[in-house]
């Protein structure tokens, strides 16, 4: 049996609440648990101009609310309202780069955001499972050449890090204060993917997107750190991981998965920007240009996820190598991240994680 099999059956009629809803990963989330018949709620900004949120028409699909996750009294008034059996909190200022010029709202966003959602968790009356996503970033980078395993020390070296690392603080604190015992009726975990690739993302600085513009326009795609190493995946391989956390959370054995996973590719998926760049050029042809600037802001060279653990207690595992993780968002990005394709690709995915059993 696959180990996506069981999650029709968890998440249909279900009620699931996802912050972050209007961006790349929670419009593929939506798309998914819509999918699987659930009754989704979303809570998060304005959808960006041209955004995949918009392609899929997922603003008549789903409970659409518009609103700040920096207003407490907004964010817990949405929660409890809808009552959900789910969470799936991904609403974030997600880039390292804009970190750098936004410290403030980073950390209002990416800190306060995270304690606004588990405080709104403590008014429910009812059963919840709640993922909390973070990034393989919250960890003190020292530059290994294994993988950070969950029980390594949390830092950062720039705010969306730290940021990133105090969020997980903040959940594991809550979940010892407030939702560790019998009366206590939400089950919290977090979850630390690597870098997902995915047909949809247009944000600035992030390799794929960056490249595709460049291509269309004529130009050499500019590469900032050819030699950083990153867990490249695609979206689908975190999402299958948030989704079948949040169905093992409400599980008999629940309880004892209340705690942080990864979620990244195999080992041989960690690659360097340049052999990433380079095999995507092998779908949509063109040149790319070294632009490394020793006085840009510091990001980390060198950042790899150990998966054990997820592996063993969830049964999770990734799908889709790294040639077939770039050459299916590619396909993404040729077809203008329609529905018809976001659908396609989730049901491919299955089909595909199907097959490894």
């Amino acid at each position: 049996m696959s180990f996506l099999s069981p999650l029709s059956a968890a998440y249909r009629g279900k009620k699931v609440f996802v912050t972050g809803h209007t961006g790349f990963k929670g419009s593929w989330l939506c798309e998914w648990l819509l999918l699987l018949g659930a009754e989704v709620a979303g809570f998060s900004l304005a959808p960006e101009p041209g955004s995949l949120f918009d392609e899929l028409e997922l603003d008549g699909r789903l409970r659409h609310e518009i609103g700040d996750i920096r207003d407490h009294s907004l964010v817990e008034k949405a929660i409890r309202d809808f009552r959900p059996d789910h969470v799936f909190h991904l609403a974030a200022q997600p880039l390292v780069r804009t970190s750098y010029e936004k410290p403030l709202e980073t950390f209002e966003t990416n800190v306060n955001g995270t304690i606004h959602v588990l405080q709104a968790l403590r008014s429910l009356q009812n059963a919840c499972a709640a993922v909390f996503v973070t990034t393989d970033k919250c960890y003190e980078n020292r530059e290994w050449l294994h993988g950070y395993r969950e029980s390594d020390k949390l830092g950062g070296n720039d705010p969306y890090s730290a940021s990133k690392a105090m969020a997980e603080l903040a959940i594991a604190a809550c979940r010892r204060s407030f939702f560790s015992g019998p009366s206590s009726r939400a089950r919290i975990a977090s979850a630390r993917a690597g870098n997902v690739l995915g047909g949809g993302d247009w944000a600035a600085d992030r390799i794929f997107p960056d490249a595709v513009r460049a291509l269309r326009d004529g130009r050499e795609v500019p590469v900032r750190n050819p030699a950083s190493t990153r867990p490249w995946q695609h979206v689908l391989e975190p999402l299958s991981g948030y989704l079948l956390l949040g169905m093992r959370l409400l599980g008999d054995s629940g309880t004892e998965l209340c705690s942080a996973f990864n979620f990244g590719p195999w080992a041989d998926s960690n690659r360097t920007v340049r052999e990433l760049v380079e095999e995507i050029l092998k779908h949509l042809p063109g040149k790319w240009v070294d632009r490394s600037d020793p006085a840009s802001p510091h990001e980390s060279h060198l950042l790899h996820l150990s998966i054990d653990k997820a592996y063993h207690l969830l049964g999770w595992r990734p799908v889709w190598g790294f040639a077939e993780t770039v050459e299916k968002t590619a396909e993404g990005y040729r077809s203008k991240a329609s529905a018809a394709m976001v659908r396609g690709q989730i049901e491919e995915y299955a089909r595909d994680a199907a097959r490894l059993r």
